[in-house]
């Protein structure tokens, strides 16, 4: 029996073994994987080469986690790793971060910080201690007293010289004077606070100055009784001055010596002679609290000597605690300015006693 195989018997024959040939080579080759890496595709050649530098980069990393004792991270945890912020051992990332902060002139230096600081120093305090010119004092509507108390005595003197005032100067003391007992002598007290709400005033210090501002007579005062408020903040008396300070009857009979006969200067000496127990002849005191020209001057009826030292003197006292020589000061340049008019009226309203008797009064 022929067998008949696309159409002709022999060369059918031929063609299907040549059929089987080729199949079973086909299937007798070997997958790509295991060929000859020189019949490889190049595609193929290139991620094999990748993936064993991947594994030679590991290989460290896994010895030095095995020599601290640390278990190597999976695979999975090694692709979600964050990147490390820029440090020396990271290269470029941390040059670039250097070179952002230098741009930015943050410097990394202590010498050039110093060196800045330094300089922001200088001209702070060059800034600081430049007088004020007259372009910085340009408002005109603001008390050149005010001016001084907040910007200093120089921005005040540009303020008056703006405003056509005068600059004072007056001085509560005449340097180079005689410094001993004159005709007249101004006298202050500074009190502190005895009784249940310190209301009373007994006398903590006297001080006495000549008609040239100068000071003869000083003395703290130990208190009678116990003090229940010193009144520092305007006093200026504390504790320390009163424990070594002087027996009231001593100061008292050394006061009374100094001012027997000579005239008696000060602001409101009722005050001062009440807690000294002392008293003057009226004739001979010149109070400048009372004196009517100074009241008109500066429209007030019982005007401070504050007021009075600013309005015509143009000094400023009793700024903070007072001073009983301040004090006294500023009330003996008072009377000093008006001493002629002033001693005229009294002599007009104290006439002295006519010879005859006098006379009898000697006999």
């Amino acid at each position: 029996m022929q067998c008949v195989l696309f159409g002709h018997p022999l060369r059918d024959v031929f063609l299907f073994s040549q059929l089987l040939k080729q199949k079973s080579q086909v299937s007798e080759k070997p997958p790509v994987s295991q060929m000859d890496p020189q019949k490889q595709p190049k595609i193929i050649q290139q991620n094999r080469k990748i993936s064993e530098k991947r594994k030679e980069d590991e290989k460290p990393k896994e010895k030095d986690q095995a020599g601290t004792g640390h278990s190597v991270p999976s695979a999975s945890k090694r692709d979600r790793k964050v990147p490390l912020p820029a440090t020396k051992t990271n290269g470029t990332e941390y040059k670039k971060g250097a070179q952002k902060r230098t741009n930015g002139d943050i410097s990394s230096k202590p010498g050039d910080i110093k060196h800045k600081k330094r300089k922001a120093e200088e001209a702070a305090a060059a800034s600081s201690s430049a007088p004020p010119t007259e372009e910085d004092i340009w408002f005109d509507d603001v008390d050149p007293a005010d001016i001084e108390a907040a910007i200093g005595p120089e921005a005040a003197r540009i303020a008056r010289k703006q405003l056509g005032q005068k600059e004072s100067s007056i001085s509560l003391e005449k340097e180079q004077a005689f410094d001993g007992l004159t005709k007249a002598l101004a006298l202050d007290c500074e009190m502190v606070g005895v009784g249940p709400q310190g209301e009373e005033s007994i006398a903590a210090r006297v001080s006495l100055v000549n008609q040239y501002g100068k000071c003869v007579y000083d003395k703290f005062i130990k208190p009678t009784e116990p003090v229940t408020d010193y009144r520092t903040a305007v006093s200026g008396v504390r504790p320390e001055h009163l424990g070594q300070g002087e027996e009231l009857e001593v100061v008292q009979s050394e006061v009374a010596e100094m001012l027997k006969g000579r005239i008696l200067v000060g602001h409101a000496l009722h005050n001062d002679l009440k807690v000294l127990f002392l008293d003057h002849p009226k004739k001979k005191i010149r109070d400048t609290q009372k004196y009517k020209p100074f009241k008109r001057q500066v429209k007030s009826g019982r005007p401070s000597l504050k007021l009075l030292s600013e309005k015509i003197l143009g000094i400023r006292v009793q700024q903070a605690e007072h001073c009983s020589i301040q004090d006294a000061q500023a009330a003996m340049r008072l009377y000093i300015m008006v001493k002629r008019d002033w001693e005229s009226t009294a002599r007009d309203r104290h006439p002295p006693a006519p010879a005859q008797h006098r006379h009898g009064e000697d006999a």
